[in-house]
């Protein structure tokens, strides 16, 4: 007699969906810390959630309220830093603040200014090699990039950032050896999942179009 467990267990297609309404779709997206350039040289450090790569741009979505979007309206340089899972505290140190002053009205209450948001989160940065504003030496994957179209959604609340990645800075320890690849087995993203932090699980298998060495 076979016994299904929890993760051989057939799906059940005789149960009804029930409709909701969630407050937001942060359906399992990506964290990354992106790094933008003041007006008076300083630097922004700013999580978002809203990011997705196609080939060598990453899309991203932003406040349009907030310093990011201020930045990337005139400056357009930038570094998407993807954090690994076990420093979701250092994302969540940065969660609240805000590079505006005084604080735009749709974030008072719950926000509160902060210029250095580096020394804020703990973080560290360390220059760039293509672009003014620096990498987060602590993320094991650092995309210096520049934003080649910044426009509105359709609601008006976010601006969405087409991002060229100019160059690509990894920790040695998620390269697969002698490769330009890197090792999932050895990466994982920090996820935020319905305003919740997590890491990837095991492997279940990979893409035909995989070209990582087994």
């Amino acid at each position: 007699m076979n016994t299904l467990t929890p993760d051989s267990a057939p799906a059940d297609t005789t149960a009804d969906h029930v409709t909701i309404t969630p407050s937001i779709l942060y359906f399992g997206t990506p964290v990354v810390l992106l790094s933008t350039e003041n007006e008076d040289g300083s630097f922004n450090l700013a999580p978002i959630s809203s990011a997705w790569a196609l080939g060598q741009v990453v899309v991203l979505g932003v406040g349009v309220q907030g310093q990011t979007a201020h930045n990337l309206r005139r400056r357009p340089d930038l570094v998407i830093n993807l954090p690994a899972p076990t420093q979701w505290p250092a994302v969540e140190q940065l969660a609240p603040l805000t590079g505006r002053t005084p604080v735009p009205v749709d974030k008072q209450g719950a926000f509160r200014s902060e210029r250095d948001k580096f020394a804020a989160a703990g973080l560290r940065p360390e220059p760039s090699a293509l672009v003014r504003p620096p990498r987060v030496a602590e993320c094991p994957l650092q995309l210096e990039a520049r934003a080649a179209r910044v426009q509105p959604d359709i609601s008006g609340v976010f601006l969405i950032v087409e991002a060229q990645v100019l160059k690509v800075h990894a920790d040695p320890r998620i390269v697969v050896p002698g490769s330009q690849h890197v090792d999932p087995a050895r990466w994982s993203p920090l996820i935020y999942n319905f305003r919740h932090y997590y890491g990837l699980g095991p492997e279940l298998g990979h893409s035909f179009r995989s070209q990582t060495p087994r």
